[in-house]
């Protein structure tokens, strides 16, 4: 009887220890797969808007500029700051005609950079990183705020006929700066790859 007491202790003491092994084990596999940012977000850590080629006109006006439909007004002759012009909002198919109205999105944002593999950049990367024009794009206040750091899996423009050309251009920019997908989003992609068809 004692043997079989001392045998049955036995098999659940190694029952319990196999749980408990298991149990570590998890914590340590998912942390390869996404792993944590060693330093919390900050958006200062990003400079932007910058004007690199030192004519006034930084990032954000750059884009509107470029973007416009018509020829840009500007908030008066040294022609640093835009004040009207005609912007298609790709997210909701909105036109806007007031720069007010309207903000420069990230594509992929800065919080869901920091949190992918960006936390690891320097400011320089950082700089580079914010105001790339391949990863912005002029969209209305609403949306962007609607937005807010959200990866596609979470938050996607309310306008279906973006959602094509949404995919290509965040794959494209986490794959330039190697920035590391979830499995969430990787599906997100997938879907967002048969609107293309």
């Amino acid at each position: 009887m004692k043997i079989y007491l001392l045998q049955l202790l036995v098999a659940i003491l190694v029952t319990l220890s196999g749980c408990a092994v298991e149990k570590r084990v998890t914590p340590q596999q998912e942390s390869i797969a996404a792993p944590a940012p060693v330093s919390s977000y900050n958006r200062k850590d990003w400079p932007h808007w910058i004007d690199a080629d030192g004519d006034c006109q930084n990032t954000r006006q750059e884009m509107l500029i470029a973007s416009s439909r018509v020829p840009v007004k500007f908030k008066d002759s040294r022609h640093c700051t835009v004040v009207s012009g005609e912007w298609f909002g790709v997210y909701t198919g909105k036109t806007f005609s007031k720069a007010s109205n309207v903000d420069i999105d990230h594509i992929v944002p800065l919080a869901h950079a920091h949190r992918h593999g960006a936390d690891k950049w320097t400011r320089d990367q950082r700089r580079t990183f914010a105001n790339d024009f391949e990863n912005l794009v002029v969209v209305d206040d609403a949306a962007n705020q609607s937005k807010s750091d959200q990866a596609p899996h979470e938050w996607l423009p309310p306008r279906k006929e973006y959602w094509c050309e949404y995919g290509k251009r965040w794959s494209h920019i986490k794959e330039k700066y190697r920035l590391w997908f979830s499995s969430r989003e990787r599906e997100t992609m997938g879907m967002l790859a048969e609107t293309c068809r």
